[in-house]
């Protein structure tokens, strides 16, 4: 049975991400999957990373779960907005505090290399935009899809990383959200 983990990465549990958390969900019911959530904005955390890498923070309990979570995931789906170009603040927060050497990295000594700590997972980032995908892909070089895939969820080991895009949200129609949540749906339905 395949162990899913959907996390969103949206603060705002009304918002048409967590729509689509829902629909990824639906879709997934019945599957052979076991399916957990984490809702960013909903966790009780310091997203700061006070002392960089120089000093530990204790790991709040929600961190605690939710890390437990991604350990526990064979596939980790990303649900996000896509704000500036880049990931919201709270779920680069979350990346910082969790993501942390020794846990899904380890550098080796005297070496520039590190071990991956969390090989053997897949992922998929489904991303909301306000402007259509083949232009944020070609315009701006889609800043927060290489920053998750590549320089945390590949760093890390998790490979593949698929990506969906969704929208244009802003001046969508109710047809239009209903259409990007059936897909969503599909997806969830064939565990992608």
């Amino acid at each position: 049975m395949k162990k899913i983990v959907i996390i969103n990465g949206h603060p705002n549990k009304e918002s048409f991400n967590s729509a689509l958390v829902q629909a990824y969900w639906d879709g997934a019911l019945g599957q052979q999957a076991e399916i957990r959530i984490i809702p960013i904005g909903e966790l009780q955390f310091d997203p700061n990373l006070h002392y960089g890498y120089q000093q530990r923070m204790e790991l709040e309990p929600d961190l605690i779960q939710a890390w437990d979570s991604i350990l526990w995931a064979d596939h980790l789906v990303w649900i996000h907005p896509v704000w500036w170009g880049g990931l919201p603040a709270v779920t680069k927060g979350f990346v910082d505090r969790l993501f942390l050497p020794g846990m899904a990295y380890k550098y080796r000594p005297n070496s520039v290399w590190w071990d991956k700590l969390l090989r053997g997972k897949t992922a998929h980032i489904i991303t909301t935009l306000d402007q259509p995908g083949w232009y944020y892909r070609l315009f701006f070089g889609r800043p927060s899809v290489n920053q998750l895939k590549k320089s945390i969820l590949e760093f890390c080991g998790i490979k593949p990383v698929k990506v969906t895009y969704v929208g244009v949200i802003r001046n969508s129609t109710d047809a239009q959200r209903t259409k990007w949540l059936d897909n969503i749906k599909i997806l969830g339905r064939q565990l992608l």
